[in-house]
């Protein structure tokens, strides 16, 4: 059974890139590197299966899904919210998902997989404008402060989160003031058009909700 690939890596095969869903390891032992062929195709290369207009689109949704670690029924009610605003219904939706508190954790580099920042926020870490916030979902407006909780400044996994962002040279994007020293963060806007962090086409996935 050590030999199997675990479920989070068939995720990142099936979708033919890296989806950084176990943190730091994606960065150094990465199974795609080694078997880029799908899920159950054989390990010397890619599958045959040819690609469909509806493929293409549904795996751009399901990328998009794991990549932020929501289900179906999250991802609707966000391109739903996106359609009620004015302009681009797909830079909308990317909008909304980069301005939840567990994005914005990663943004800091303080969690390197989805899961982490998750669990840094549903476990009370996590304060905005000093009120403890537990929901991953919640949404970051202009003027908040976010703060993670100084009691974790030894936490092991927070110091290995920080060290590899440092490492690989990200940066934290533009509409966050970002104090390392006191773990704390301002948001001075919303992102803008090109600034969300997604590599997916955006455009594909309102087609796919358009056509269904």
């Amino acid at each position: 059974m050590s030999n199997l690939c675990p479920p989070v890596c068939k995720m990142c095969r099936r979708e033919g890139v890296k989806l950084f869903l176990k943190g730091e390891k994606c960065f150094t032992k990465c199974i795609l590197e080694k078997r880029p062929s799908l899920p159950g195709a054989p390990a010397r290369g890619k599958s045959k299966r040819k690609t469909t207009d509806y493929g293409l689109r549904l795996r751009e949704k399901q990328k998009l899904k794991r990549m932020i670690g929501i289900n179906e029924a999250q991802m609707r009610r966000y391109y739903s919210e996106a359609q009620r605003q004015t302009g681009s219904t797909g830079e909308n939706m990317l909008k909304l998902l980069d301005v939840r508190l567990d994005s914005v954790m990663r943004h800091l580099g303080l969690a390197t997989s989805p899961r982490f920042a998750r669990q840094l926020v549903g476990h009370g870490h996590v304060f905005i404008n000093g009120r403890r916030v537990t929901l991953p979902s919640y949404h970051v407006r202009p003027g908040d402060v976010v703060q993670v909780n100084p009691k974790m400044k030894e936490n092991f996994f927070l110091q290995l989160s920080e060290q590899g962002f440092e490492r690989r040279g990200s940066v934290t994007p533009g509409w966050i003031n970002w104090n390392k020293a006191e773990r704390k963060a301002e948001i001075l806007r919303l992102p803008e058009k090109g600034e969300t962090h997604f590599p997916v086409n955006d455009q594909y996935i309102v087609e796919f909700y358009t056509r269904r």
